[in-house]
């Protein structure tokens, strides 16, 4: 027999719209299966079916207005099935929004935590991994009682899911697509664009044009996931400077012949390395990280200075080790020597670990200024861009004077803007008299 069903006693709502379909023609339901999801302005409750059977029709769609006694299902109820019992009918959907999701408004404001029912488990406490973003919002989460329910029984705090639904509503199956990356440990990158970011939407590029596919390398895949998990945790701050290297360009050419001598390269890159020993023993809060609680710093008292290295499978860091306790062509030897491993795929762990401070140089490519990304744990990072010639008022006239364009982005959780102002002048204060190293 079919049997027309239709909104119950919902209280004191009006105009009440349908915010998603559980079901679809042919599905099989059973007695209090939710059919429906309605929200007002003030609660969000299911419309359960008040009978076992088969759908037959919809009679609503998303987005409809419905009020009590509105059509909803054409249900074809199955012989000797038990009703449900007409009070439980009338109080269950106002209930309902009480215990679970009452006063629960659009997913952009605020509402109360929900109460629970006797063997219901409260919202699970967000991970302290760095792969994870925000915190535990699962009283504000846009989300269906079902849904609700489903995600407490996994475990999962859908305050970190991603909604797909209409208006960012999350779905059971959003709650199980973030299960599933959880447990392949594809939070940060991958399928999805990390816990709680929205998901840039896939394009299917050969409608345009001829198209190729080609895997990342190892070493990007690992990369990307340092980067956006580096991205994502860190508020970065760049603070961008120059320094006049006109006297530093001229003793290093004067050294050339000398470290040639003995098969070396000495490069601008080894009196970066000096100078910024020095600038982070004068600012030792550039020379520490943030302790995993976030209640306090780990200072360092060793310097190992890492430096971007290019290679033909992306970049790797090889670190100096103690670069305070080592002469310009000590660096610029273990610095030709590490930049060769990385490329030649040799680079041993011990070798690439342990860093305090990064410097990334483009020198040799070209640009006038970028903005490196910090290589967490560490709190700052030091981007080099070529150096150019430019007149410089000196003495009262323009003298030629090559100047060396750098950025410096820093952890704004623990080092102020003024520090880092200051950071980048002291370095540039070395960099034009070097002879501040041996100070």
């Amino acid at each position: 027999m079919e049997r027309e069903i239709k909104v119950p006693n919902i209280g004191d709502f009006h105009d009440v719209e349908v915010i998603d379909i559980a079901v679809k023609p042919g599905d099989e339901v059973q007695l209090e299966s939710p059919l429906i999801s309605i929200e007002s302005d003030k609660a969000s409750m299911e419309i359960p079916s008040p009978a076992a059977g088969v759908v037959r029709k919809l009679l609503v769609k998303v987005g409809d207005k419905v009020n009590e006694g509105t059509p909803i299902v054409m249900l074809e109820e199955k012989a000797g099935t038990a009703k449900a019992p007409a009070a439980a009918k009338a109080s269950e959907p106002a209930r309902e929004p009480t215990k679970v999701k009452s006063q629960e408004p659009p997913p952009y404001a605020a509402a109360p935590a929900p109460q629970l029912e006797a063997g219901q488990r409260p919202a699970p406490v967000t991970p302290t991994s760095t792969q994870t973003v925000g915190s535990s919002m699962s009283a504000r989460a846009y989300a269906s009682p079902s849904v609700r329910k489903f995600s407490r029984e996994l475990g999962v705090d859908l305050g970190l899911v991603r909604g797909s639904g209409r208006k960012g509503r999350i779905l059971q199956e959003d709650v199980k697509a973030f299960t599933k990356a959880v447990m392949s440990d594809n939070r940060v990158f991958g399928k999805g664009s990390g816990a709680g970011l929205p998901e840039i939407p896939p394009v299917d590029f050969s409608k345009f044009g001829p198209v190729e596919s080609k895997p990342l390398s190892r070493l990007k895949r690992l990369g990307a996931q340092s980067l956006h998990r580096s991205w994502i945790n860190i508020p970065h701050v760049t603070q961008f400077d120059e320094a006049d290297i006109t006297e530093l360009e001229a003793f290093r050419k004067s050294k050339l012949e000398e470290a040639s001598t003995q098969g070396l390269k000495l490069t601008l890159l080894t009196f970066l390395i000096k100078a910024a020993v020095v600038a982070l023993r004068k600012f030792p809060e550039f020379n520490a990280s943030l302790a995993p609680d976030g209640e306090s710093m780990v200072y360092k008292n060793y310097f190992h200075i890492g430096f971007a290295v290019n290679t033909d499978q992306g970049l790797v860091v090889p670190v100096i080790r103690d670069a305070d306790q080592k002469g310009l062509f000590e660096l610029a030897r273990e610095l030709t020597e590490l930049a060769e491993k990385a490329r030649e795929k040799k680079i041993k762990p011990p070798e690439i670990q342990g860093g305090c401070f990064t410097i990334s140089s483009l020198g040799h490519v070209g640009g006038t200024g970028f903005t490196p990304i910090i290589n967490a744990p560490e709190v700052a990072i030091l981007g080099v861009s070529r150096s150019v010639m430019k007149p410089v008022y000196l003495n009262g006239k323009f003298e030629p004077r090559l100047i060396l364009p750098f950025a410096l982005s820093y952890d704004h959780r623990v080092i102020d803007g003024v520090d880092g102002a200051e950071f980048t002048r002291y370095l540039s204060t070395i960099l034009t008299d070097i002879r501040h190293i041996l100070l």
